[in-house]
């Protein structure tokens, strides 16, 4: 502690304490010339937390609206319809179409609310819960995947994935009671009938035999629900099963944007994957291993090999690391062994410890 002298507005001279940073004060960063030490890590958390926070509520509000619309709209319609016997059914087709679009735009805004939350569970669990009970052992890369969602945001779910969660949730009932009214609209308007070949040519539609509109509804009823199985089924299960048709999509999406030079949204799915296989071919692998496992929190895979242009004994290193963790990375090898040969790979996925678990068998 010292005393810093400093002019007050009448010209006197104030001293005040200032503190300064001793021997045994450690500084996370530096910013512009500005120190940061743990104390400023807290807070900017906290700050970061309540706004992350706000986010979350913001647009988990913003789900009701949506619920909201399709509720009156279905609720007018229903009374429109059964009215009077003369007003058409084809109002319930287009009823259910402006529900399905409801729906799309409540599953956009359910990957933002699902981005949000992803982020105040990662503080809250690992991060707040760790300093309540500081016995219990918490993933050790947790900030790690809060930068990588901070620097590199992307959507938690894919869209037809957030679309067979809302549609399980809210628009089942909604569809359903369309479905249903629709139904009994063609059984009792004009006139009640049981018979199924009259209930169906009821339900033509301008050029639309009766045939036709049921096929299309059954269609489009069905693929609802096969979506929302879909989406209950473990994480295993549906990724292998979705997995060929993310690709293509992810293929066609990327080629696209390529052939039109369009910029990529921040919150679409990225063209190359966010985890990397690091090879390190080295003579001092000892020592880049231990700075990996200590500094970056990695586990490292050692072999030996031979060098043929020059029949020296090499040390091959495997490392999984994340994108933000390659400049470190790099500055790591960079300062034990400038020679070293460094071969950074792309991964399609990696299961493990730091990374996506596995799936426990079912």
């Amino acid at each position: 502690m010292s005393f810093g002298k400093t002019m007050t507005p009448q010209g006197s001279v104030d001293s005040t304490p200032t503190t300064e940073p001793g021997p045994d004060s450690q500084s996370l960063w530096t910013f512009r010339g500005h120190t940061f030490d743990s104390s400023h890590l807290t807070n900017a958390l906290i700050h970061l937390y309540r706004g992350e926070m706000n986010r979350a509520n913001t647009w988990r509000n913003r789900l009701d609206t949506t619920t909201n619309w399709a509720v009156v709209t279905v609720g007018a319609v229903l009374t429109f319809s059964f009215g009077d016997a003369e007003n058409p059914h084809f109002v319930f087709l287009l009823e259910l179409l402006l529900v399905l679009t409801f729906l799309y735009i409540e599953a956009r805004r359910y990957q933002y609310y699902v981005l949000w939350a992803y982020r105040v569970h990662l503080i809250e669990t690992d991060f707040f819960a760790a300093i309540l009970t500081p016995s219990s052992s918490r993933p050790p890369d947790w900030a790690d995947h809060l930068a990588q969602s901070l620097l590199c945001p992307t959507f938690p779910i894919t869209r037809w994935e957030a679309i067979g969660r809302r549609f399980q949730r809210n628009y089942v009932w909604l569809t359903g009671l369309l479905l249903i009214s629709w139904v009994a609209k063609l059984s009792f308007h004009p006139t009640l009938s049981t018979d199924w070949d009259i209930i169906v040519g009821r339900a033509a539609t301008g050029v639309l035999s009766g045939c036709w509109v049921v096929g299309i509804v059954a269609v489009v009823y069905g693929l609802l629900i096969i979506l929302a199985l879909i989406t209950t089924l473990p994480a295993a299960w549906r990724d292998t099963l979705i997995a060929p048709w993310k690709r293509l999509h992810r293929r066609l999406r990327w080629n696209l944007h390529r052939h039109l030079h369009r910029q990529r949204g921040p919150f679409q799915t990225r063209p190359h994957p966010q985890e990397r296989l690091a090879t390190i071919i080295t003579v001092n692998g000892q020592k880049i291993a231990l700075r990996i496992l200590t500094e970056l929190g990695r586990g490292v895979t050692a072999m030996q090999g031979t060098g043929m242009y020059t029949s020296e004994a090499k040390d091959v290193l495997l490392c999984a690391v994340t994108d933000i963790q390659v400049p470190l990375l790099e500055k790591i090898i960079q300062e034990i062994d400038p020679h070293a040969f460094f071969i950074l790979n792309a991964t399609e996925d990696i299961r493990g410890w730091g990374f996506r678990p596995f799936e426990p068998p079912s």
